[in-house]
């Protein structure tokens, strides 16, 4: 079966698989998702481990009681024999699979077969496990950011990297002197963008690496949404709160929002009206609806998480 379009994740957090202590207070985080890490986060000599840990992790949190933060596990690539391994994770039912170091849609097609295989092993609900690739972390995967679209019904997003492929291209660094993404990068970031919006998924942004710097993560959350990406990655439970509140339309934008839908409403047929002396047209009434409709879907959350919890 195909998933019902998902409600967007603000804030995905990673989690070391192999850390005790962080998933156990990962629980009381307010990310809209956790992601259990059994790649770059763990040391190749405790992968084992760590897979035992975020299934029992995963059994231990049914999706029933997952209804206002959902469990994502990133495995290793599956150009490594530990990928397969890894995928021992779907006894867990988690709510999807993050995918490190694509070179193309044709990763994501493979993962959706072992997964269609593994899910009617396991018992876990046909087609329920989606996909995330980091979209971005092979020189190849560059040339790829346009060919998603339709690849997989378990495809729910796309996010993006610059360490990996700074790596793969022999870069010292991924940056400039005044700080900014170098001009591959930003390209990455942007094909990603663009390629997520293609293939009519999320796109979700990278990870921003100074946690200590919440003035800057604030700034580069609010820029990435005002990009179009509409959640990022963070790396540090102080992070998501300020993701959260990025990610969210602030009451101004909601006041705003339905008095664009509300003057549409009242001159039904008309393409363009003025509004506080601005002309507007199709476009700023689809951004408006798709305002209204994300606060919509975040309230409906809390909601379903409020029954959860008092049930």
């Amino acid at each position: 079966m195909e998933p019902a379009k998902a409600v967007p994740l603000r804030s995905m957090l990673f989690v070391p698989g192999d850390s005790e202590r962080k998933l156990a207070k990962a629980v009381t985080s307010p990310a809209d998702a956790l992601i259990l890490d059994l790649e770059d986060a763990v040391a190749p000599s405790r992968t084992h481990i760590a897979r035992e840990m975020v299934l029992e992790y995963l059994q231990s949190r049914p999706r029933s009681g997952r209804a206002s933060q959902q469990l994502w596990v990133r495995v290793n690539p599956l150009s490594t024999p530990a990928a397969l391994r890894d995928l021992c994770v779907v006894a867990g039912a988690p709510d999807g699979i993050v995918l490190p170091k694509v070179d193309s849609a044709a990763d994501v097609v493979r993962l959706a077969r072992y997964l269609d295989a593994l899910e009617v092993r396991e018992g876990v609900e046909e087609g329920t496990i989606r996909i995330v690739p980091v979209a971005t972390e092979t020189p190849l995967s560059l040339f790829a950011l346009g060919g998603y679209g339709e690849c997989s019904p378990r495809l729910a997003g796309m996010t993006w990297g610059a360490e990996d492929i700074a790596a793969a291209l022999g870069a010292s660094t991924n940056r400039r002197a005044d700080g900014e993404y170098d001009t591959v990068y930003q390209l990455a970031r942007a094909l990603c963008l663009a390629g997520a919006a293609a293939a009519g998924v999320q796109p979700i942004d990278t990870m921003f690496a100074d946690y200590a710097d919440a003035a800057g993560l604030q700034a580069d959350a609010r820029a990435a949404r005002q990009a179009g990406f509409s959640g990022k990655i963070a790396i540090h439970p102080d992070q998501v709160e300020i993701i959260n509140r990025a990610f969210s339309p602030s009451e101004e934008e909601v006041s705003w929002s339905q008095r664009v839908v509300d003057v549409f409403g009242s001159n039904p047929g008309l393409g363009t009206v003025g509004l506080d002396g601005r002309m507007l047209d199709m476009p700023h009434l689809k951004q408006a609806q798709h305002i209204l409709h994300l606060v919509a879907s975040f309230k409906a959350r809390a909601a379903a998480a409020n029954e959860v919890t008092s049930a």
